[in-house]
């Protein structure tokens, strides 16, 4: 049957009628103007690039939702991080075969006192460093802080030492500063305007001669040196020796066990390259402090009753231990605070006067947790143990009593 044929033969379609009924309006009726709502542009409501987190984060659950991303994608950024992450510390520290750390040589040693014009020296330094710290802690004993100007320089982004004067006081605490006497941006640019320039590793602590605008010296332990014997006509406590001629052999015999298993030691953990290079420099370390340890029990100082140089050293490490080494650097067999004898003598070193000054905490622990990417790419620094700050470091230490002659170090600040 065709479609015309159908409708000719569908039932017919019955209209029904439907009564409108209609208002009408009172003679004054108004009729009111619909108000027509403009749509709102806002800046604040366009679209927003999203961040690399966030892009990342969406193309995960696109792909694999809630599940774990696959094992083959595990094992590929697992072997691409571990590629980079050799390649960032084979230049943050060489390492030997074995993967041991292996602390370069300084390149310029052994100033001589006699060539030098004391007023002509600056000296420049960080806070988070414990080798730059020995020389802050000498320049403020010997009372050299008006003879020796410092600059202290921060951590960069990329590793290197750079000046940001810093706005806010810490107290009588240092804080970074400008570059006050070259008015350089990093510690670099520093050591390039030395006659003839410089291509090496550009540390601190590091001397310079203002006049000459030459590097003097930029190994921590002969500074020291040089501040405790060699400036004795600018300081303002010329009597304090910390390596008199009759402990010179006692501290050389600790500087041996204090430097390659405690100074040096704590990087050997942080920044081994294999277990068994870790395992050994652990071991060495924990081996030490132990023997340091026992040795205090019945002596103030290492060597007896007088500070020495070697206490500068080691305190230098002690006092970053349980704010960095421990957790960051895989220290974590002990921590200071669990030494009774080594805890009371960091105690006693930092309340001699002038020492807290130089010990800013807050900025070690920057120094080591926000810039050292490769030991911390998240860049979280963890809480400030309450057994390492400053409240705590001030507390009674009766380490006194083990002095025969029960007298504090004199220092005229």
């Amino acid at each position: 049957m065709s479609t015309a044929t159908s409708l000719l033969t569908s039932p017919p379609i019955i209209f029904r009628s439907t009564t409108i009924t209609t208002t009408v309006p009172p003679r004054n009726f108004k009729p009111r103007k619909l108000r027509q709502s403009t749509p709102k542009m806002s800046i604040n409501n366009s679209p927003t690039t999203p961040s690399p987190t966030q892009l990342i984060t969406s193309i995960t659950k696109l792909l694999w939702g809630k599940s774990l991303p696959p094992q083959l994608l595990i094992s590929t950024v697992r072997s691409a991080w571990s590629t980079a992450w050799h390649l960032m510390m084979s230049q943050l520290a060489p390492s030997d075969p074995s993967g041991s750390y292996t602390r370069p040589v300084s390149q310029f040693r052994n100033p001589n006192h006699h060539q030098l014009q004391p007023n002509a020296l600056h000296l420049y330094a960080a806070l988070p460093c414990p080798w730059a710290h020995r020389t802050l802690i000498v320049r403020a004993l010997k009372g050299l802080q008006d003879a020796i100007p410092v600059s202290i320089a921060s951590p960069g982004l990329d590793g290197s030492w750079v000046f940001n004067d810093s706005p806010i006081p810490n107290g009588d605490k240092l804080i970074p500063t400008r570059d006050k006497v070259n008015g350089a941006k990093t510690v670099r640019e520093v050591y390039k305007m030395r006659r003839g320039g410089y291509d090496g590793r550009c540390t601190v602590p590091m001397l310079w001669d203002v006049e000459k605008k030459e590097v003097v010296c930029n190994e921590s332990y002969d500074i020291i040196e040089l501040l405790n014997s060699g400036l004795n006509e600018v300081a303002r406590n010329p009597d304090l020796d910390l390596s008199p001629p009759e402990l010179k052999k006692q501290i050389d015999e600790w500087n041996k066990i204090i430097y390659p298993s405690i100074n040096n030691g704590v990087y050997r953990c942080g920044f081994a390259q294999s277990q068994e290079a870790y395992d050994t420099a652990v071991n060495e370390l924990f081996t030490a402090l132990n023997t340091v340890d026992d040795h205090l029990k019945g002596s103030r100082y290492l060597c007896g009753d007088n500070l020495t140089l070697a206490d500068v050293c080691l305190f230098t490490t002690l006092i970053r231990f349980d704010l960095v080494y421990n957790v960051m650097f895989k220290c974590t067999k002990k921590k200071v605070v669990e030494y009774p004898s080594l805890h009371g003598y960091m105690q006693d070193i930092y309340q001699i006067p002038g020492v807290a000054e130089t010990c800013n905490l807050e900025a070690m622990m920057d120094g080591y947790y926000k810039f050292l990417f490769p030991l911390n790419p998240g860049n979280i620094r963890p809480i400030m143990p309450s057994n390492s700050d400053h409240h705590s470091l001030s507390q009674t230490h009766n380490r006194e009593s083990l002095s025969a002659s029960s007298q504090s170090v004199q220092v005229l600040v």
